[in-house]
């Protein structure tokens, strides 16, 4: 996990971050307290209505990008003959 050369700082930012990504530190710090029943219910409702929510504002942004991307994409090949990249000088 750790890089050749790499402080110590820089690799527990990563791990750090990780961990945040994949909320692990979100449930720890749940787990640190008794949670009652009831509150863990309303909790992972909340939780779902949430992910629901996310995932159907993020096919409309994925929609977005991929026609922004598409677009940018055609315009590159037409300035460049129809390569990704401008021919080399």
């Amino acid at each position: 996990m750790v890089k050749n050369n790499e402080p110590l700082e820089k690799t527990l930012r990563r791990l750090r971050k990780i961990c945040n990504n994949e909320g692990i530190t979100r449930d720890l710090k749940r787990s640190a307290f008794y949670e009652k029943p009831s509150e863990r219910r309303r909790r992972k409702e909340r939780e779902r209505i949430k992910n629901l929510r996310k995932a159907e504002r993020g096919d409309k942004k994925d929609d977005k990008k991929k026609k922004k991307k598409d677009k940018e994409k055609e315009e590159k090949e037409k300035r460049h003959g129809g390569h990704g990249r401008p021919p080399r000088e």
